[in-house]
């Protein structure tokens, strides 16, 4: 996960500060990760990943089994982390990698990330973008401090994409994969969209502020190393109530307590516990 200017990592998740000066916003991701349940096909992923670590490797891991079981067990039940976080990993890598290009900065040498830029740069050419007079902005920070939330935009952007090549003003956000097909996308990728779409300001880099822009169009760009494809999202206004249903959900969630008082039938009340003098001196 990239890094955005104001925003903090807290034990309810990731929340920006408001520059402002007023309570913080819950980031768009947290709402989403916290919402939208990806254990259906997290689970079956992390099993197979698992399976197949097991038996490419099964003379060595049963030779283990019964001298080294608890390093083996957690070995075995890091390997789906393992490979989430490289993928994040990258993922990040490749994600700043397409900002610097778009901001015609520096680009750090990195032959991972080398095939997916060269998508990037592949698509910028194919829209005849010219970073100078297209690029709107890129990694902004947006705010909706009435509805008490914030994200960042990967890529505001002009394409010839109106009527008769009319230029409208696209919202895009990257993500990349080096297993999912170019043109596949997640129904939450809408939610993500919708929620930085109808936002109300954006922070400039000295945080200064303005409107959010009028988006008409909001799509994914999927860099892949061998491939590319912008894939339009309907993010409209449905698409926001429903990212609104699932912040009101993610509030209750952060403010619900984590435990509540037991009540037992009369008479049956726990003793009170006595306190370990040792460990009280």
């Amino acid at each position: 996960m990239t890094n955005p200017k104001h925003a903090h990592d807290t034990p309810r998740g990731r929340y920006y500060s408001d520059p402002a000066g007023g309570p913080d916003l819950v980031s768009v991701t947290n709402v989403l990760d916290t919402a939208v349940n990806k254990s259906m096909a997290l689970v079956p992923w992390g099993v197979k990943l698992t399976v197949e670590y097991t038996l490419d490797r099964w003379q060595v891991i049963a030779d283990r089994v019964a001298d080294d079981r608890t390093e083996l067990t957690k070995e075995l039940k890091a390997v789906h982390r393992d490979v989430r976080e490289q993928a994040a990993d990258l993922g990040d890598r490749v994600h700043n990698a397409a900002e610097a290009r778009a901001l015609k900065a520096p680009i750090p040498d990195d032959p991972q990330v080398l095939p997916y830029l060269a998508q990037f740069d592949l698509w910028l050419a194919s829209w005849g973008i010219d970073l100078d007079e297209h690029v709107v902005a890129t990694e902004i920070t947006c705010l909706h401090r009435r509805l008490g939330y914030a994200g960042t935009a990967d890529l505001m952007v002009w394409l010839p994409t109106g009527p008769d090549g009319r230029l409208e003003l696209w919202l895009i956000d990257y993500k990349s994969s080096a297993t999912r097909p170019a043109k596949s996308v997640y129904p939450e990728n809408t939610l993500q969209l919708a929620a930085l779409r109808y936002c109300e300001t954006v922070l400039l880099p000295d945080d200064t502020e303005e409107p959010m822009p009028r988006i008409e169009r909001t799509g994914v760009l999927n860099l892949r190393a061998g491939s590319h494809a912008l894939v339009p999202m309907p993010a409209d206004r449905t698409a926001h109530r429903a990212f609104r249903g699932a912040l009101e959900n993610t509030r209750w969630l952060h403010a619900a307590p984590s435990t509540y008082p037991a009540l037992f039938a009369p008479g049956h009340e726990p003793a009170p516990r006595r306190r370990n003098r040792k460990a009280a001196a």
